[in-house]
């Protein structure tokens, strides 16, 4: 636990120094700063019940699936604007961008996966803008196409989630959801248009899981 007095290391250097770069599993064509045993990633992320989890730090399933989906769909985002909620590490953001979208946002709440997502760019040779923000309750971005990746792992962000989607959706924006359906997943209000097998550090052994990719019923 961090001691009183204790400096918060500088989390771009952090990143640099103590999470190597490397291909993320099922996606060759990305490469992300990824945590490991020996990362001690506790002293950037902090162990207080506060701390946001460093959740960017690994890659999770719903994120995965869309990416790949993304990648080998380009036409999706090709021209459009794309805002990744729940942003991570970037992955979906890369994606993305690597796909063709016109102009590429994540939002994270953790200043540290923004610091993440600035590197992770970076490594990939894409242009990300990055803002750590809870947008859930603002008025609605400009962009075409909202993606969210393995945002339903908590039933109270989950209720959150889907509102906001909801809002998105009435207002013309097109909502894909990845997500290896998790406990919080409202299927009933989803249709499954794609599912992938990927990594899934969620899942509590890092193994590879199948992950699908949704459209809000309604979509288009």
């Amino acid at each position: 636990m961090k001691r009183p007095g204790m400096q918060q290391p500088d989390p771009v250097a952090f990143i640099k120094a103590n999470l190597p770069i490397s291909p993320v599993p099922s996606i060759p064509e990305i490469r992300l700063h990824t945590a490991g045993p020996a990362s001690g990633l506790w002293r950037l992320a902090g162990r207080r019940e506060a701390d946001p989890a460093p959740y960017w730090a690994y890659p999770w399933a719903g994120g995965a699936v869309l990416a790949r989906y993304l990648l080998d769909r380009p036409e999706i985002v090709v021209g459009r604007r794309l805002l990744d909620l729940g942003a991570g590490s970037g992955l979906v953001a890369i994606a993305a961008a690597k796909a063709g979208a016109a102009a590429v946002t994540a939002v994270d709440i953790d200043a540290n996966a923004i610091a993440a997502i600035g590197l992770n760019a970076a490594i990939n040779g894409v242009d990300i803008v990055a803002r750590a923000a809870d947008i859930i309750e603002d008025p609605l971005p400009e962009i075409d196409l909202l993606v969210v990746g393995d945002l339903f792992y908590d039933p109270r962000l989950a209720l959150r989630v889907m509102a906001f989607l909801r809002r998105c959706q009435a207002s013309g924006i097109e909502v894909l959801i990845g997500d290896p359906e998790r406990a919080h997943l409202p299927q009933g209000e989803l249709s499954r248009i794609a599912t992938h097998i990927v990594a899934d550090f969620g899942g509590g052994t890092g193994g590879a899981a199948p992950a699908g990719v949704f459209a809000l019923f309604g979509n288009g």
